[in-house]
C-alpha cells in the first residue's frame, strides 16, 4: 500500500484534534448525579483545565499586564508620633485581564461573570511600599472573573505604615502620609499600573470615610512613576498621598484654655501692690500650678523621635567661630516644638513675672538701707520714662511713707516747743528770785548762769532730738525716691510684659488660624 500524502496526514490530524476537543467538551458537561445541571459547576472545570497560575495570564510574552488599581479610606484608626507609624483601614481594588480566563456565554447558560478562589488564578504581587506591620485584615478568598477575562480583586486591608509626622503644628496639625503601591519584582515590561479611576474623583472622594474620630480626611492625591534601581531594570508604581486633619477642639478645650487662664491670672496678679508681699507669694503659687498643670497634661501632649537635620550638610556657608549658632538656634526650636512650644513660652513668661515681681519688692522694702538714688537713674526713672511712657500718680506708693512724714513733722514740732517753753520757763524762773532777794535785802548766793548743767544738758538732748530726726528725714527722703522708683519700673516692666504676652498671643493665633485654614 502507498503510504499516505501530506494533504491525508494533515486532514486526519485535524479530525482526531476536533474529535479530542468535543469528547473534552462532552467530558466536562457530562457531570452526572447532584451536579448534572450546574453550570457554574461545568464553567469552574471549564476554567480550570490546563491552568497554570504560576504562569502570567498573557498568550504574547511581549505583552505587559496592566493593572488598574483603587483606593478608599475607610478609617484612620491610629496615628502614632513618637514612632512615626499611621494605622488606616482602606478598601483596596485591583483589577487585571487574564487572557486564560475567558468564555462564551451562550455555552453556560448566559453566565457572564463568577466567582473563583483566590488561590486558584495568578494574581499580580503589588504591595504597599511603606509596610512596617502586618494588619488584622479580613481574608477574602474569592475573585470575580468576567467572561471577557477580567478579573477583580477587592478586599479591605488594615495598613500599618510608616509616615513621617511632623507636630510642630500641634494640634492644628495636617499630616501627609503616602501608600506606595508597585510590583516587588515585575518589571514595566511585565506588570503596569494605572488608575481606576480618575484623579479627580479620587480626590473628592470620602463616601466611605468614617468622619466621627479625631482626624478628618481631606483628600487623597495620586502620583504615577517609572523608575529604575540600576538604571537596567524599570519598574511601575502608583503613590497615593493621604492628607489628613486633626480636629483640635478636644485639645483646645483641655489644654489651651487652663493655660490661657492661667497666664491671664498672672496678668491681673500685677494689680497687687508690690510692697504688700503678697504679689511673690500669688506669682509663686502660679508658677507651681502651671507646672502640676504640665505634668498632667504630659500623656496627652504627643512625642516625636524626629531628629534634626545636619549642620554641616544644610549651612556649610556659616564659618567662623559663631557658626554654631543659627543651627542650634533652629535645633533648639524644633525640639521646642515638639515638646509644645506654647507651654515652654508661657512658662518662661510666668518666670520672667516673678523675677521682676522679686525685683520690684526689693526695691519697695528697707529703702533707708540703701545707698541714695544714682543721678542717671533719678533721671532717667523719674524724670524720662514717666513723660515718655505716660505714667502718672507715681507717688501713690508713697501714701503711707508721706502720713509717717506729717506725724513725724508733728512730733518735731512738739519737741521742738517743748524744749523752748522749758528753757524759757527756767530763765523766768531764775529772775523772779533774784528780784525777790532784792527787795528782801537777803544775802543771797549768786544766781546761775543760764549755762548752767542743768540747762547744758538739757540743749544736748534737744541737739541729739534734732539731729534723729534730720537724719530720719535724709532717710525717709531716699527711701521716698527708691519707692517712685519701684513703682516707676512696675508699671514699665507690666507694660512690656503686658505688651509680649499680647504679641505672642497675636502670633500664636495667627499661625493657627493659617494652619487651621491651610
Amino acid at each position: 500500500m502507498r503510504p499516505p500524502s501530506a494533504w491525508t496526514s494533515l486532514v486526519l490530524f485535524f479530525v482526531i484534534q476536533g474529535t479530542c476537543r468535543a469528547c473534552t467538551v462532552k467530558k466536562l458537561g457530562s457531570s452526572t448525579g447532584r451536579f448534572a445541571n450546574a453550570t457554574l459547576v461545568r464553567l469552574s472545570e471549564f476554567l480550570s483545565a490546563g491552568y497554570k497560575k504560576g504562569v502570567r495570564p498573557v498568550k504574547d510574552w511581549r505583552t505587559s499586564t496592566l493593572v488598574a488599581i483603587d483606593l478608599m479610606v475607610y478609617s484612620i484608626l491610629n496615628v502614632d508620633e513618637k514612632n512615626q507609624v499611621l494605622t488606616t483601614y482602606v478598601w483596596y481594588r485591583q483589577s487585571w485581564t487574564d487572557e486564560f480566563l475567558v468564555w462564551n456565554p451562550d455555552d453556560f447558560d448566559e453566565v457572564k461573570q463568577v466567582s473563583i478562589p483566590t488561590a486558584n488564578v495568578w494574581v499580580p504581587d503589588i504591595l504597599i511600599n511603606e509596610f512596617v506591620d502586618v494588619g488584622k485584615s479580613p481574608d477574602i478568598p474569592y475573585v470575580y472573573v468576567t467572561h471577557d477575562g477580567l478579573v477583580r480583586n477587592y478586599k479591605p486591608i488594615q495598613v500599618v505604615t510608616a509616615c513621617t509626622l511632623n507636630i510642630y503644628n500641634f494640634p492644628f496639625d495636617v499630616q501627609k502620609c503616602s501608600l506606595t503601591f508597585q510590583s516587588w519584582l515585575h518589571t514595566i515590561d511585565d506588570i503596569n499600573i494605572t488608575l481606576m479611576r480618575s484623579p479627580e474623583e479620587l480626590r473628592e472622594d470620602k463616601s466611605v470615610f468614617m468622619n466621627q474620630g479625631e482626624w478628618e480626611l481631606l483628600h487623597i492625591l495620586s502620583n504615577y512613576k517609572i523608575f529604575s534601581v540600576d538604571n537596567d531594570d524599570y519598574y511601575a508604581e502608583m503613590k497615593f498621598h493621604v492628607v489628613i486633619r486633626r480636629r483640635p477642639l478636644f485639645y483646645t478645650v483641655n489644654l489651651l484654655l487652663p493655660s490661657i487662664f492661667l497666664m491671664v491670672m498672672d496678668i491681673v496678679g500685677f494689680y497687687l501692690p508690690p510692697d504688700s508681699g503678697e504679689r511673690v507669694s500669688f506669682k509663686i503659687t502660679l508658677l507651681l500650678g502651671y507646672s502640676v498643670f504640665l505634668i498632667i497634661v504630659s500623656d496627652t501632649l504627643p512625642a516625636t523621635a524626629i531628629g534634626t537635620p545636619l549642620i554641616g550638610d544644610r549651612y556649610p556657608h556659616v564659618q567662623g567661630p559663631c557658626c554654631w549658632i543659627l543651627p542650634v538656634s533652629l535645633i533648639f526650636f524644633r525640639l521646642v516644638g515638639a515638646v509644645g512650644v506654647y507651654f515652654v513660652v508661657c512658662m518662661a513668661l510666668l518666670v520672667i513675672s516673678l523675677t521682676e515681681t522679686v525685683l520690684i519688692v526689693r526695691l519697695v522694702h528697707k529703702q533707708d538701707l540703701q545707698p541714695p538714688v544714682p543721678h542717671w537713674l533719678r533721671y532717667l526713672v523719674l524724670e524720662r520714662a514717666p513723660a515718655l511712657f505716660c505714667i502718672y500718680k507715681k507717688h501713690r506708693l508713697c501714701s503711707r511713707l508721706s502720713s509717717q512724714d506729717s506725724d513725724m513733722d508733728d512730733y518735731k514740732d512738739n519737741n521742738y516747743g517743748t524744749a523752748q517753753c522749758t528753757l524759757h520757763h527756767t530763765c523766768e524762773i531764775g529772775r523772779q528770785h533774784e528780784r525777790e532777794a532784792a527787795l528782801l535785802g537777803r544775802a543771797l548766793p549768786p544766781s546761775r548762769d543760764p549755762s548752767s548743767p542743768v540747762v547744758s544738758n538739757i540743749l544736748q538732748e534737744v541737739t541729739a532730738i534734732r539731729n534723729f530726726l534730720e537724719k530720719r528725714d535724709r532717710g525717709n527722703e531716699v527711701a521716698k525716691e527708691w519707692l517712685q522708683v519701684g513703682y516707676v519700673l512696675d508699671v514699665l516692666l507690666f507694660r512690656v510684659y503686658l505688651v509680649a504676652v499680647v504679641a505672642y498671643s497675636i502670633t500664636l493665633g495667627t499661625l493657627w488660624s493659617v494652619w487651621q485654614v491651610a
